[in-house]
């Protein structure tokens, strides 16, 4: 990790790079009272090593406009190893059997858990599915021995993420800028995908 030590002004960004501005949050304590279940109609479906395919389209569809890419672009024995890994746990929310969400709970540094992703097909958003997504995520993670619950977001997110994850219990603690390949360009993403993003071709 590199600590920027920058004069204040504008940068200019090398040809066919992003950059987006990220908050990390985190939980020290479960604000939750008694354990949380799913309304009827909703279930997890914990993903496996066999699931790459249901994985990444669920993924695209929830991510698309977000600029989600990392597992769009990673090799898929790395994938199948995170799936199924035994800290990892990866879950679609489903209703009525049909896959609305994604939700995946990163152990492999404990005491701390990661909120690695977290988010609804667009269809979905709005609908109270999110908050119920959220509750069973801080029950699985504190169910577990950990002492800290964390997650980033950034300006290429839901405009509301931010709110909602301070709503859930999580206090910002650190800003990062984070510069990457634009993936669209890259052919790894469609070029339509994440509009609120310029493209600069």
């Amino acid at each position: 990790m590199t600590a920027l030590n920058l004069p204040n002004g504008y940068y200019d960004l090398p040809p066919g790079k992003l950059a987006n501005v990220v908050t990390c949050l985190e939980m020290i304590a479960n604000p939750l009272v008694g354990p949380q279940s799913l309304p009827a109609g909703f279930s997890l479906r914990r993903f496996g090593p066999q699931d790459l395919a249901l994985f990444r389209d669920l993924f695209r569809k929830v991510g698309e406009d977000l600029m989600w890419f990392s597992r769009v672009i990673m090799p898929d024995e790395k994938l199948a190893a995170i799936l199924s890994h035994t800290d990892v746990e990866s879950y679609a929310l489903c209703k009525d059997e049909a896959p609305i969400g994604i939700l995946e709970l990163d152990f492999r540094d404990m005491p701390n858990c990661e909120l690695a992703f977290f988010g609804l097909v667009p269809d979905a958003v709005g609908s109270g599915a999110g908050r119920s997504l959220m509750n069973m995520a801080i029950d699985l993670a504190w169910a577990k021995p950990i002492n800290r619950f964390w997650v980033h977001t950034c300006h290429f997110d839901h405009p509301n993420a931010l709110r909602f994850y301070q709503r859930s219990g999580f206090k910002a603690y650190k800003l990062m800028v984070e510069v990457h390949d634009d993936a669209r360009l890259q052919g790894k993403m469609p070029k339509s995908a994440s509009p609120h993003v310029a493209l600069i071709e």
